[in-house]
């Protein structure tokens, strides 16, 4: 139930900080060009609070947390008398309504920006880009224990986050991305990952196709538990060799037993115990499971969690910077899965809904400060966009509606404008009712 809760709290925090931003920006640039505002509510439905402003604006909260809007003094909505003419909305420049409706998203660039420049300021702790396992593609490719991403394609990459955004966009193309390494002895080497044959990727089935596993996602070779009488080893000891065969994380353990054990003489296993690296006679044991017959030595795994072993953070002056870089990229990365779905290069599955919003926004707040802001920036930039793509009822579509005027000279119909509208409609709860569809196959593993 934590969980549920979190999520719904962290959704209309989210929701609470973007809304409120984007509508400022409206409400902002309307009154710096004279449009009065006659109301500005975060969310929908009954007032949960309200505060009329000096200059008439009724400022409200309302029960609907789920979006917001600022209603202006418009000729076309309500009568508006002689002497307020020139206050209302409709009555403005072509230019004027074009910078009104264009703020929003333009608001939500800004506050993009400065979030990805606060998170760069905290430092975002992440997993470095070392490969602890090579699976699938990925081990077809060369790639080793240890090696280092350096960059994807023409992308560095620093963290383990943006290593495998990269590797995504590669297979969601399926085309073959040369990944640039540093291998565990110090040499530069290129490795070629081949995604031409792999099944349409969607962020469900993302890691596994890429086949690469990060360092700290590995168990240690720590013993555990030790259940075979009169063993040498002892829990804590961590596993060096085993007949020469060398042991770097749990996984090659059992290889390496089933690759030299005999029934006839004990393995030679290396361990480190104290600080210092003992030589010992371990006698290995065939037992059956489910059929099959296997060689065990007796021990278990020591619990343990993957821990963040690297930080991106910049000063705040680089930072600038790197934030300008960043909202580039997430620009292109949000864009070209955009346009991914829409030609069939990527799954549908890979469009969320409120309730896949909400997870993340929960799990990213648990993460930390940077994460949580990190979170936020992409999902304020993720609203400029949409909000600007050209469908009637968002404000890309009211921008098309002023540059049509701008080219003919004169307005839109309104007739035009109320079948857009419905066109609008009808996009908007296609798209929302198929967000919802993919939220509930995430939610009961459809």
């Amino acid at each position: 139930m934590d969980a549920f809760f979190g999520s719904i709290w962290w959704l209309i925090v989210s929701l609470g900080i973007l809304v409120t931003f984007h509508e400022f920006g409206h409400y902002w640039v309307a009154r710096r060009c004279g449009v009065h505002v006659l109301r500005f509510s975060v969310g929908f439905g009954k007032p949960l609070w309200q505060r009329r402003g000096k200059d008439g604006t009724v400022w409200q909260v309302a029960m609907i947390p789920l979006g917001g809007y600022v209603k202006m003094l418009d000729e076309r909505e309500t009568p508006v008398q002689p002497e307020d003419r020139h206050l209302a909305f409709n009555n403005k420049t072509v230019w004027q309504r074009i910078a009104i409706v264009a703020a929003g998203p333009g608001f939500n660039l800004v506050l993009c920006l400065a979030l990805l420049w606060a998170m760069f300021l905290v430092g975002k702790p992440d997993y470095a880009p070392v490969v602890g396992e090579a699976r699938g593609v990925a081990a077809e490719a060369g790639f080793e224990y240890g090696d280092r991403l350096v960059s994807v394609g023409s992308r560095p990459v620093d963290t383990w986050s943006g290593a495998l955004t990269a590797l995504m966009v590669a297979a969601m193309d399926r085309e073959p991305v040369e990944v640039r390494v540093r291998t565990e002895e110090g040499t530069d080497r290129t490795r070629v990952m081949d995604f031409s044959d792999a099944e349409r990727i969607t962020d469900r089935n993302a890691i596994g196709q890429i086949g690469l596993v990060p360092m700290p996602f590995m168990l240690e070779p720590v013993v555990g538990g030790v259940d075979s009488e009169g063993s040498p080893l002892v829990p804590g000891d961590r596993i060096v060799s085993v007949n020469q065969h060398r042991i770097r994380t749990w996984g090659d353990i059992s290889p390496a037993v089933a690759a030299e054990a005999g029934a006839d003489a004990p393995l030679a296993v290396v361990v480190e115990r104290d600080g210092l690296r003992l030589p010992l006679q371990v006698q290995p044991r065939r037992v059956e499971t489910d059929g099959q017959a296997r060689w065990v030595i007796g021990i278990s795994a020591r619990p343990a969690t993957a821990e963040f072993d690297a930080v991106l953070r910049h000063g705040p002056v680089a930072g600038v910077g790197a934030a300008a870089r960043e909202t580039w990229q997430l620009t292109g990365d949000i864009l070209g899965m955009m346009w991914r779905m829409v030609n069939g290069t990527a799954s549908l599955q890979n469009l969320s809904g409120p309730i896949t919003i909400a997870q993340y926004a929960n799990s990213s707040a648990g993460l930390g400060l940077a994460w949580f802001l990190n979170f936020l920036a992409l999902l304020s930039l993720s609203l400029a966009i949409i909000n600007l793509l050209p469908i009637p009822i968002l404000d890309g579509g009211h921008l098309l509606y002023y540059f049509i005027e701008l080219i003919k000279g004169s307005p839109v119909s309104e007739k035009t404008m109320i079948v857009g509208q419905y066109v609008g409609l009808a996009m908007l709860a296609g798209l929302m009712g198929l967000a919802f569809y993919n939220d509930f196959l995430r939610l009961f593993g459809g």
